[in-house]
C-alpha cells in the first residue's frame, strides 16, 4: 500500500544523508541520518498490546521498512518506546497514551500567565492542570522540536494519525504541526517526506551560495 512512497523516502534519505556529509542541517549533528533499527510485525503487536493503541498504517510500514527511529525531522525521530513519556528527558513521566485523543482543532487556555494577582499557590495549581497528560492523551512522541516543543503522532482517538506539536512549555497550547509550512494536517509518511524535500531543497540552496561566494 505504501511501498511506492516508501521507496521515494528511502532514496531521498540516501540522496539527503550525501548531501549533507558535513551536518549543517538543522538537527543533523544529533541523529547523523543514522536510523535504528526496523520493527518486527511482533514488536508492533506487543507495543500496541502494552499500551492499548493501534499504530496508523504508514507508521508501521515506516518501522518495519525504514527504521524505528533516528533520522527525521527537526532532532530526530524517536523511538517508540521512548515516545510514551510526557516529558522530554524524564524517564518517569507516562503520557496518557491509552486514552483517546479529544482534541480535533487547536487548544490552549486562555490564561495570562503574566498576571501577578494570583496566589503562588494559584499558579501552581493551575500550572499542574495545564500540564496533565490528560490533554495529550493519545498521542505518541515522535520527535523533538527543541525550546521544549516535542512533535507527537495521534495513535487513539480524534484527529487520529495525525502529527500535532505539543508547545506547552512555551505556552503555546497544543495544535497541528505547521512548522514545515504545510496548511493542511500531515498523516506520518507526507510529513517525513516534506522533511527531506525541504531538506535537500535546503541543501540546494547552499551550494549554489558556496557557489557564489567571492574567492
Amino acid at each position: 500500500m505504501y511501498e511506492q512512497q516508501l521507496a521515494r523516502i528511502q532514496d531521498k534519505l540516501h540522496a539527503l544523508r550525501n548531501a549533507d556529509v558535513e551536518l549543517n542541517l538543522f538537527g543533523a549533528e544529533s541523529h547523523e541520518y543514522v536510523l535504528e533499527p526496523v520493527w518486527t510485525t511482533e514488536q508492533i503487536k506487543q507495543f500496541e498490546q502494552k499500551w492499548k493503541v493501534q499504530l496508523p498504517r504508514d507508521y508501521q510500514a515506516f518501522l518495519l521498512t525504514v527504521g524505528a527511529g533516528g533520522a527525521g525531522p527537526y532532532y530526530g525521530l524517536e523511538k517508540p518506546e521512548d515516545g510514551v513519556y510526557a516529558v522530554l528527558d524524564y524517564g518517569d513521566e507516562l503520557n496518557a497514551i491509552s486514552d483517546p485523543c479529544t482534541l480535533t482543532e487547536a487548544w490552549n487556555w486562555d490564561y495570562d500567565w503574566y498576571d501577578d494577582s494570583r496566589t503562588e499557590e494559584e499558579w501552581s495549581q493551575l500550572e499542574h492542570e495545564y500540564y496533565d497528560p490528560k490533554w495529550s492523551a493519545g498521542m505518541l512522541r515522535i520527535s523533538d522540536f527543541g525550546c521544549g516543543v516535542s512533535m507527537n503522532l495521534v495513535v487513539k482517538g480524534s484527529s487520529y494519525g495525525e502529527i500535532w506539536a505539543d508547545d506547552r512549555a512555551n505556552s503555546n497550547g497544543i495544535y497541528p504541526d505547521h512548522y514545515m509550512g504545510n496548511k493542511e494536517r500531515l498523516c506520518f509518511l507526507d510529513w517525513y517526506e516534506l522533511w527531506l524535500d525541504q531538506s535537500l531543497l535546503e541543501c540546494e540552496e547552499q551550494v549554489r551560495e558556496s557557489s557564489n561566494e567571492p574567492r
